[in-house]
């Protein structure tokens, strides 16, 4: 059984295999998508194969739509070339349950994959023509929020931004410079309206993208690459739209399991590959059954019944409270918690931390002792259920086979938000006290301490991928295991960067708790086991 068009006629082995098959034709799906394109999504990893092409799945099975979705990968072709073209563009999606038995289904809702790039000429070209199309409705991403940093650390332009700038449309390496080239080819292509919808796991994701956008077109306009019309059109939200989203479903890296199950099965060609950005990704898709995404209802182009297939549609302030309730209490800062301390410990999968006794009272003291009391509550997801559900359920779950490694990824974009956030809640409210707050701080020293890439054995560690690590190590340099005291007066700047962790930490009351935490974590090997077992 091979995973494309041919392959599924053989409908009954899929069937027998257990595998469950879409209910359209995907060559008449693709012929429709390529007459009247409703859907772009820039981004095709794991998150964007195993949750929204689903979601489109799921009308197209329905009877709900008639087009199919438009992947378009970044500048690499890897994954375009040896994934999605080999297999029609399809998915098998592989649902792990907590019980250990799989739920498998091909999901053939996209009907092209395209590379967007100044060496993938012919697919710049269909992809300026789908723009140029009335008939598109919505153009969403998951990029990741790096894809929309504009500038770097010093707050300078990064070198893709500038060449965008300085080229002009017909030349932009940096995402958002090609999305606003792209809308300038609408706009001259008679301007219908179009929503850009950013379901990337970051707050306030929409104003991101349009800031982003803005920032481009605004310097095209200075230098006379635009006119002032296309600028007020991109401007107004009636013809050009920014909802805001959030969404929640773990999708780890592909599992070796579940590629030998899939195989054992009769299914062929699954192997994973790792791409040239050391992405992991496979015809496969393995993920957690729950999913939830949240999009503000604002799509001046009309849009697909999301709403059949699961999704909440609703208001910004609704979408703004329920990406607060799990960013910043319920779940974001659990993750991130865990991912530290599991590289320090030596834990190989997120679920089997759950086990350990320490970690499991650090993260139930966050969500349940330290969370709730500041939660959003959004009205639609109750907090407490949903908090209930990922610390009982999900994060727990033994097959999903997430890394602490892969989580502890950009640690430095993600502290602000996960841990700042809670922290300036708690000193609005006068009836709460920040400086008794301990999960909070022990999760912010234990970063710190993790940074020190060594892990609580003594032994180099390697630390993840992170914009900001050979910064935040030079700062540490110095800060030895075994002596505690070499930390003197190297965390005090650090802790009160209010851009790194979203508000003063020295101001808040917290510097010297953390700095106090950091340093039993420095007393020898086994120092982070202690004082986890001592303040929890």
């Amino acid at each position: 059984m091979k995973l494309n068009y041919k392959g599924l006629k053989d409908r009954a082995a899929w069937t027998a295999a257990g595998v469950k098959l879409p209910e359209y034709d995907w060559r008449e799906l693709r012929e429709a998508t390529e007459k009247n394109p409703v859907w772009v999504h820039f981004g095709g990893g794991n998150i964007f194969r195993g949750y929204i092409a689903h979601l489109q799945q799921t009308l197209l099975n329905q009877g709900l739509a008639r087009q199919g979705i438009c992947a378009v990968s970044g500048r690499s072709r890897e994954a375009i070339d040896k994934i999605y073209l080999p297999h029609d563009c399809m998915t098998l999606l592989v649902s792990l349950l907590p019980s250990g038995t799989m739920e498998k289904e091909v999901v053939a809702s996209v009907t092209e994959g395209l590379c967007a790039g100044s060496d993938s000429p012919e697919d710049m070209e269909k992809l300026r023509a789908i723009f140029r199309s009335p008939s598109l409705q919505l153009v969403s991403f998951t990029i990741t929020e790096k894809g929309y940093a504009l500038t770097g650390l010093s707050g300078k332009f990064l070198p893709s931004t500038e060449a965008c700038i300085q080229n002009g449309p017909k030349e932009c390496p940096h995402t958002m410079g090609l999305i606003a080239a792209l809308l300038l080819e609408r706009f001259q292509g008679g301007g219908a309206p179009l929503a850009l919808v950013s379901m990337d796991n970051c707050s306030h994701n929409g104003e991101k993208l349009r800031s982003s956008v803005i920032t481009i077109v605004d310097k095209w306009l200075e230098k006379g690459f635009v006119s002032p019309e296309f600028s007020a059109w991109v401007r107004d939200e009636d013809k050009v739209s920014f909802p805001w989203s959030m969404i929640d479903k773990i999708v780890p890296r592909p599992s070796k399991v579940v590629e030998d199950a899939l195989t054992a099965a009769g299914i062929e060609d699954m192997t994973p590959i790792v791409t040239g950005k050391d992405t992991f990704i496979a015809p496969f898709v393995n993920a957690e059954q729950p999913q939830y995404l949240v999009i503000e209802d604002r799509f001046p182009n009309g849009r697909p019944p999301l709403e059949k297939a699961g999704v909440y549609m609703t208001d910004r302030d609704t979408v703004n409270r329920t990406e607060k309730m799990k960013v910043t209490t319920c779940l974001n800062p659990l993750h991130t918690a865990l991912a530290v301390f599991g590289c320090l410990l030596g834990f190989e999968t997120i679920a089997s931390e759950m086990k350990d006794p320490e970690l499991k009272a650090l993260v139930e003291r966050l969500g349940y002792t330290e969370g709730l009391p500041v939660v959003s509550d959004p009205k639609i997801i109750r907090p407490l259920d949903f908090l209930r559900e990922v610390l009982e359920k999900r994060i727990p779950n033994p097959f999903l086979n997430d890394t602490p490694q892969r989580i502890a990824t950009d640690t430095s974009q993600k502290v602000p938000v996960r841990f700042g956030a809670a922290i300036k809640s708690y000193l609005a409210r006068e009836d709460l006290d920040a400086a008794g707050l301990t999960a909070i701080p022990l999760a912010i020293a234990g970063w710190l301490r993790y940074l020190l890439a060594v892990d609580d054995s003594g032994n180099p560690m390697t630390c993840s991928s992170d914009p900001m690590l050979e910064t935040l190590q030079s700062q540490l340099q110095g800060i030895t295991l075994g002596v505690p005291e070499s930390a003197d007066g190297k965390l005090q700047p650090l802790l009160s960067n209010a851009v790194l962790f979203g508000t003063d930490l020295n101001a808040a009351g917290l510097g010297g708790k953390i700095e106090g935490f950091f340093k039993e974590m420095l007393a020898g090997p086994g120092a982070v086991r202690n004082t986890l077992k001592k303040h929890l």
